[in-house]
């Protein structure tokens, strides 16, 4: 099948010389528009009617060439025509070239045109020079070709430069150019080098869709207003260090197929890259971006360097993909910095970033190393959903507010190492063994799942990486140490806990506490300190003892506490408030607290820590006492008795003191009521036979008698054998003292009571020493 032949060109719009048509096959022929006057177009003008036409001309004069084809000797004898004597150089005054052809080098270098300058559809077959070029006004190349070198380095347009839809078959030098106008370069192909290095942009700057194929170099160049790049492709090196945009700049849904350099570029508005693709190394070390930084849906193929680099205003980097390694190295975010939904394929560096805003990396994936070495955020730090694929050290990071890794999933064994007011865990997922070294930090753990060991240290000393000491100005008067918010929700099995303040700690709602590993120094809220009165008459006080926070809770709910003042610490007098107080719904109650108790007792003592666990079993006991629901009311009798007594036998002092005042009650009453006046004497009775034979005597004792006067029974010498029949039934034995009824009664009451009583305190004090 044969390819039809190309359509015959259209006849222009103009006079045109017609030179050379042929109906066949070019019905046109030349395209020139007649000379003034004449007929024919300059180059196929006689040459009498060419000298006659150029001798008219001076300098400034207006022309009209359109479609007009030139060759050298053509174009140098318009040139010297126009040539003004005063500077040696062309002057023209409005220049129409639409449609021209210059089949040999065009020389308008230095040339100044003081009207407009039209060169659209124009053809430049060889070198065009226009360096050093002046226009006054407009300057139209839309839809020129160069084939050859194009040279404007140096000139100056002072109206629009519009080469909308040019194409440059080899370099097009822009070097130095000032561009006073509107500069339009929108659709514009350059096939080999573009160099702009050192532009000034005075107005708009419009590349969007352009193509470079080859080096664009826009090193240096300076643009005052907004530079627009949009879906612009870079085939080649792209080279913007040094660049100054002073307005909005647009890049978003270029492409850059080589190594893109922004190293050192200053962006005093908005920057625009969303949606831009840079299958090679991006470079934006040094880079300034004075307001928001948008490279949301931006893809990074290849390396993307930010070292140094400074965001004045947010950072936005929703989406984005980086398949390379990423470095914010040094990096200073002094508004959001942005990453929500960004992928790193690899290594994404951090390290001694600065975050003065709130960082926020929600959804973000990493599949790599996340390296934030030392790095600072004066605000929050959010990594909610976020997912770590293989990421083994995270920190040491220092930051004045909250780090949250809510949602978040560790898939690989990791250590974090985090000076945080607050770090919240919720919901995280551990896949592998994980150890967080914290410092002043709160951490909230709720229905964080555990599928590995899951280790909370306090750090006891400022962290520090490669010899460097991590900076903790930011948390300047923070509470020092670590305290555990809640665990509410997880599967203890597998968390340790270290050094933890566990004062607020919620444990309601766990499971398996009593797999729950404690070590170091862990503290529990204490009792409430000082003197108390029930109803204004009665004194009180608490033994000291460590406490869960859900008794606290309890207690404050039920004696009818006032909430405590958010951002107070909490009196060491009262009962500290729940979060839901006074909702007794919403409040655990005994039966649930005794459970609580009842399982941390048992990690204590799995972890052989007797004295730790005697005060999770009296806190067991106290609940159980007060459990009006799930306590039958004979057992809390029970438990009320054994609590006076001894504390749960736990109370050592409080189990003596009731010796001491049985002992005291019993010696009374031995000494009032048991001892008789005198010990009776043993008599014998019996009858001798006459015949001498065997004798039988009848033995008999009189019982004991009290009838002293009452101010003769309390004498030294009643007390010392009252004395004597107490401390004897304290170790259960009988005394061998004759008593009087009163007296054995007290007597066997004794032997049961204070023996129980010593054991009771002796209990206690083992339960202290015990290991």
């Amino acid at each position: 099948m044969s390819t039809p032949p190309d359509p015959a060109p259209s006849a222009p719009s103009w006079p045109y010389c017609g030179h050379g048509a042929e109906d066949a096959t070019d019905p046109v022929g030349c395209r020139g528009i007649h000379v003034p006057g004449q007929t024919a177009c300059l180059a196929h003008l006689n040459s009498a009617g060419r000298d006659a036409y150029l001798a008219g001309l001076a300098p400034g004069t207006d022309i009209d060439h359109r479609g007009t084809r030139f060759t050298a000797p053509l174009l140098n004898a318009l040139l010297q025509a126009l040539r003004d004597p005063t500077t040696g150089k062309p002057h023209f005054g409005t220049a129409r070239f639409e449609g021209a052809e210059f089949a040999e080098e065009a020389g308008f270098h230095r040339a100044r045109f003081s009207g407009t300058g039209h060169f659209g559809g124009a053809r430049f077959s060889s070198t065009a020079r226009f360096g050093g070029a002046h226009f006054a006004h407009d300057a139209g190349f839309e839809g020129t070709q160069f084939a050859s070198t194009a040279w404007f380095d140096g000139a100056r347009f002072c109206g629009g430069a519009l080469f909308r839809h040019a194409q440059f078959a080899e370099a097009a030098w822009f070097g130095g150019v000032r561009f006073a106008g509107t500069a339009r370069f929108g659709g514009t192909w350059f096939q080999d080098d573009a160099r702009f290095g050192g532009a000034h942009f005075l107005g708009s700057a419009g590349f969007a869709s352009s193509r470079f194929s080859s080096t664009a170099w826009f090193e240096g160049a300076r643009f005052a207003a907004d530079a627009r790049f949009e879906d612009a492709l870079f085939s080649g090196t792209a080279g913007f260090g040094g660049a100054r945009f002073t307005d909005d700049v647009w890049f978003g849904g270029a492409r850059f197929a080589g190594s893109a350099g922004f190293g050192g570029a200053r962006f005093s508005s908005t920057a625009r890259f969303g949606g831009a693709e840079f299958s090679d190394e991006a470079r934006f070390d040094g880079a300034r971006f004075s307001g928001t930084a948008w490279f949301d849906g931006a893809r990074f193929a290849g390396d993307a360097r930010f070292h140094r680099t400074r965001f004045a205003d947010d950072a936005r980097f929703g989406g984005a993909r980086f398949s390379g390694i990423v470095g914010f190295d040094l990096a200073q975010f002094r508004g959001g910095a942005l990453f929500s939904q960004a992928q790193f394929t690899d290594v994404a560096r951090f390290d001694a970033a600065l975050f003065s805003g709130t960082a926020r990396f929600e959804g973000t994936r990493f599949a790599d190393d996340a390296w934030f070495h030392l790095a600072q955020f004066s605000g929050d730090a959010l990594f909610p959903q976020a997912r770590f694929t293989a990421m083994s050290w995270l920190g040491p990071v220092v930051c004045a507010k909250t780090v949250d890794l809510s949602g978040a999933l560790f898939e690989a064994p990791v250590t974090l190492e985090i000076a945080a007011r607050e770090v919240r865990c919720e919901r995280t997922r551990w896949e592998s063994t994980a150890t967080l070294r914290l410092r002043y930090a709160t951490v909230d753990l709720s229905h964080a799942v555990l599928f590995f060991p899951v280790a909370v240290n306090a750090h006891p000393v400022p962290f520090t990486h490669s010899s460097t000491r991590a900076d903790e100005s930011l948390l300047a008067g923070a509470q020092h140490g670590v305290r555990v918010a809640s665990v509410h929700g997880v599967d203890a099995t597998y968390l340790v806990l270290t050094d933890t303040d566990l004062s607020d700690c919620l444990f309601s709602g766990s499971f398996h506490l009593d797999q729950l590993r404690l070590e170091g120094r862990c503290n529990f809220a204490a009792t409430p300190t000082g003197l108390h009165f029930r109803r204004s008459i009665w004194p009180y006080w608490w033994t000291r003892r460590r406490t869960l926070a859900e008794e606290h809770h309890w207690r404050a709910q039920t004696a009818g506490q006032s909430p405590s003042s958010s951002g107070q610490a909490p009196s060491p007098r009262h009962w500290r408030t729940g979060p839901h107080h006074p909702d007794p719904g919403r409040t655990p109650d005994p039966e649930h607290l005794a459970a609580l108790y009842r399982q941390l007792r048992k990690a204590f003592e799995d972890s052989k820590d007797e004295p730790g666990a005697a005060d999770f079993y009296y806190g067991e006991m106290e609940m159980r006492r007060h459990d009006r629901v799930g306590t039958p009311p004979g057992e809390r009798g029970l438990l009320w008795g054994y609590w006076l007594t001894s504390g749960y036998g736990l109370r050592a002092s409080r189990a003596l003191v009731w010796l001491a005042v049985a002992m005291t009650a019993t010696i009374a009453l031995m000494m009032g009521l048991g001892l008789p006046d005198s010990s009776p004497k043993q008599t014998a009775s019996g009858t001798i036979p006459a015949d001498g034979g065997r004798v039988t005597l009848t033995v008999d004792k009189q019982d004991p008698r009290l009838t002293l006067p009452a101010d003769d029974r309390f004498t030294v010498k009643r007390f010392d054998k009252s004395l004597q029949v107490v401390l004897n039934s304290v170790v259960f034995r009988s005394s061998g003292q004759d008593l009087t009824t009163w007296g054995t009664y007290t007597e066997m009451v004794s032997r049961f009571t204070e023996p129980v009583l010593l054991a009771l305190a002796v209990l206690a004090m083992r339960s202290r020493i015990k290991r």
